[in-house]
């Protein structure tokens, strides 16, 4: 069927959105100089890559990115990474913000909505039945195929992607209560009254029917991942209501079919920098809750064709290691080793997490720089750093040691900062020789 034009092969009935969020003052300093989805991960990825790669994975080759902060480093990662071939039909844009050109309006997106309200012209120049909206700082690995068909079995107008969590996590999250069918009747945001999520617990006796294989009181907590139909998202949108979390599925639950798809695996919101730091050091671990090793669902990324890392007599326990590193005689545990680092000898990294360098400094680049005092990219000799997220670029000098031990959770100074208790070293951030932190 077509609609308003045919911008693109209907390779499927499915258009996705993903959101890139705004300023991501959550996750800062890693986004001082990039935008959220842009922020490395793992290594080798960034947190763009894992929904893309759940689209992919799923058959949904047409993907929209939306985002309006620092995008310069998340265009050229788009680029590089995502191309498909004339005849697939598929694409991967993004589509990044600009402040209204009226004298009545110069915001940017004030929230999920509000930021498929300013493109929907764009997606509506598409063939697709179903809109499918994904959050870009998630880690989990979801095929989109069974949401899409539970939406179209149930004939709802909206389907909400849920998770079950305990009462702890419960009071952090939305909370959604569904009848027998999973249709949603409920909508309650981050419940803390006991009495109140006494209410919005799930009925043991349902949880085979959804597939649910804990024991104990379990919540039913929004994943931030909708299904719209197309007839309806343009009326839905017709206001100013500025987020689909906390006003358009709250108000649509009164009077449209809000279904619910009952998610099991592993799902962790990565938007801060703790939940970052600790999904990250999870995947060091001998059998981590989210696995990069499943070659049937892939995680895709951009190919660097860079050479094997070069391990010089290093004492490594669990640690990742990306690609292009040279490690000398370090000492390296529960860390995450970013692509081209360089690691001196007789340094000791517990709970690091190395994002990587985008080049190797050359032989002239480093004497200069040691004529100046400053150190080389990477990591120098004889430095002890713990539970540290050093970003890319940095110059880190020999004798360093970084810790957050004994120091507040928040703090800012002029060449690292703590959020969370974890210092982080910014993006081309230097620490001169000998620096104790």
């Amino acid at each position: 069927m077509s609609y308003t034009g045919r911008q693109s092969l209907n390779t499927s009935d499915v258009l996705s959105v993903i959101m890139g969020g705004g300023q991501g003052s959550r996750l800062f300093p890693l986004t001082k100089e990039r935008s959220k989805p842009a922020v490395p991960l793992a290594g080798k990825y960034r947190l763009v890559d894992i929904p893309i790669s759940n689209c992919i994975n799923s058959g949904l080759r047409r993907v929209y990115l939306l985002t309006q902060f620092n995008s310069a480093s998340l265009h050229q990662h788009i680029s590089q990474s995502y191309k498909f071939d004339h005849f697939v039909g598929g694409f991967v844009e993004i589509l990044a913000a600009e402040p209204s050109q009226t004298y009545s309006d110069t915001s940017w997106y004030q929230g999920t909505a509000d930021a498929v309200r300013k493109n929907i012209i764009h997606f509506m120049n598409h063939d697709w039945d179903y809109l499918l909206i994904l959050s870009g700082d998630q880690l989990y690995r979801m095929d989109f195929r069974e949401v899409i068909g539970l939406h179209r079995e149930a004939e709802a107008d909206i389907t909400v992607a849920t998770i079950p969590v305990r009462r702890q996590d419960a009071q952090s999250l939305g909370i959604m209560q569904i009848d027998a069918t999973r249709r949603i009747t409920r909508f309650v945001e981050k419940p803390k009254d006991p009495a109140l999520l006494d209410s919005l617990k799930l009925p043991p006796e349902w949880y085979p029917q959804l597939g649910i294989k804990g024991q104990g009181e379990l919540f039913l907590a929004s994943m931030g991942i909708y299904v719209f139909n197309r007839e309806l998202i343009r009326s839905l949108l017709d206001n100013t209501l500025a987020d689909f979390g906390k006003d358009i599925i709250p108000q649509a639950i009164q009077d449209h079919r809000v279904f619910s798809s009952v998610f099991q695996g592993y799902w962790e919101d990565i938007g801060t920098i703790r939940a970052f730091f600790e999904a990250n050091l999870d995947l060091t671990n001998e059998l981590p809750r989210f696995n990069f090793f499943d070659m049937a669902s892939p995680i895709f990324s951009r190919p660097r064709f860079l050479p094997g890392s070069k391990i010089n007599g290093a004492q490594i326990e669990h640690a990742v290691v990306s690609d292009g590193c040279i490690i000398n005689r370090a000492t390296i545990i529960h860390s995450i080793v970013g692509l081209r680092c360089i690691v001196g000898a007789g340094t000791v990294l517990n709970r690091a997490v190395l994002l990587g360098s985008d080049y190797y400094e050359s032989q002239e680049s480093i004497a200069e720089h040691e004529m100046a005092g400053i150190p080389r990219v990477g990591i120098g000799v004889n430095c002890r750093i713990e539970n540290t997220i050093v970003d890319k670029n940095a110059r880190i000098g020999d004798n360093v040691i970084i810790s957050p031990a004994g120091k507040p959770e928040k703090l800012d100074q002029p060449n690292y900062y703590i959020r969370d208790g974890i210092v982080i070293v910014p993006k081309n951030g230097v620490i001169p020789h000998g620096t104790v932190i």
